[in-house]
């Protein structure tokens, strides 16, 4: 094992230690299926397998395939590494590990997974939905999940600034996007977030809109993008305009730039989430573009690009906590005619709120 992988190793550790220690009373031990959460507790990817944590130990489940790379990185002080993966041998180990009681991840577990742990475990063994309890708990980054995620994002500052220089108007959208990604890529991203949106002129007015492979419009271009760095994302959005922008246009610029801004000012340490939602709500409708804001303030950001907390106007019982990052993304559409949106990413720890995210929001003409 490397230094870099058993550093990485013992890092995700830590989450394995934290799962232990909020296993619901009751319960003797957690299978886990979901992906993801096999690699935020073992930091390796197990594409076929699976990840058992006692009170006291735990156990990883994967075949021939993947037992030589499990060995050599997954923290042998954390996990037991065996190689089978058959459902009647993680059974029989389990139970041989005093296991009566099984929690499974019923949001993650198919109707058909599920069948079969009944036929499987159901002699001998209780099994017991955990909900979200893992969900819960990757709410809350470590200092490892923080650091990578900073990677992340300035992979993704650096992508903007290349940008820049890339966009002509004999470009179309397909292009930048690509160019995005590529950028990306090329400085240590392992993937991107999400799929890229760049969109141009009156397609702009889509929040979610997918590039088209024609040469760009001109007006407003909003290029909403993130990479995966050490398994962690980031995102991002910056709209520029091409060719001229108008007095409307840089009033709708200036009002989501104020409504930003205004929520960045206040955004902190136990700050109420469906306040900051309000505040920046409350400024776009002020400005006359009631309705035109469809979408919440923001969202949490980890292991997957959309996570807890959110920060919209249903998350009233819901305050900001160390160890939160969250997104702060307000937006004017306007159908048929064009949007603007410009998003950041804030990190809370130590009792502050950080903002990770670094590349200019003043109006940009190309």
């Amino acid at each position: 094992m490397t230094r870099k992988k058993r550093e990485h190793s013992k890092m995700n550790t830590e989450n394995v230690k934290n799962l232990q220690g909020r296993i619901p009373c009751g319960i003797d031990a957690i299978l886990i299926t979901s992906e993801m959460h096999q690699f935020y507790l073992t930091g390796f990817n197990i594409q076929d397998g699976y990840v058992a944590v006692l009170r006291d130990r735990a156990f990883v489940f994967v075949d021939f395939r993947y037992i030589e790379a499990a060995r050599a990185e997954i923290d042998s002080n954390a996990f037991t590494v065996l190689d089978q993966t058959a459902l009647g041998f993680v059974r029989d180990t389990l139970a041989g590990a005093g296991v009566r009681t099984l929690g499974f991840e019923d949001r993650v577990v198919t109707v058909d997974l599920y069948g079969r742990y009944q036929k499987i475990f159901g002699e001998g063994m209780t099994l017991a939905p955990i909900g979200a309890l893992i969900e819960d708990q990757r709410t809350f980054k470590t200092a490892h999940e923080m650091e990578m995620i900073r990677r992340a994002q300035a992979i993704g500052d650096a992508a903007f600034s290349h940008i820049l220089g890339f966009i002509t108007p004999d470009r179309t959208e397909t292009e930048i996007a690509l160019e995005l990604e590529y950028f990306m890529r090329g400085q240590g991203a392992q993937s991107t977030s999400f799929s890229t949106i760049c969109v141009s002129g009156t397609a702009s007015s889509l929040p979610h809109g997918e590039p088209r492979n024609r040469r760009l419009e001109r007006g407003f271009l909003t290029m909403d993008f993130g990479c995966v760095y050490g398994g962690y994302c980031s995102d991002m959005t910056r709209t520029v305009v091409l060719g001229h922008a108008d007095e409307e246009m840089r009033r709708v610029y200036n009002t989501v730039l104020a409504a930003q801004n205004a929520v960045l000012d206040v955004i902190g340490f136990h700050s109420n989430c469906a306040e900051m939602d309000k505040i920046a709500r409350d400024i776009i409708n002020g400005a006359g573009y009631e309705g035109k804001f469809g979408h919440s303030l923001g969202h949490g950001v980890g292991l997957f690009i959309h996570e807890k907390p959110g920060l919209n106007s249903r998350a009233v019982d819901t305050v900001l906590e160390n160890g939160h990052i969250v997104t702060v993304e307000p937006g004017i559409y306007l159908e048929g005619k064009y949007g603007v949106r410009i998003e950041d990413m804030v990190m809370i720890h130590d009792n502050i709120a950080e903002n990770i995210t670094h590349s200019p929001k003043e109006l940009i003409i190309l």
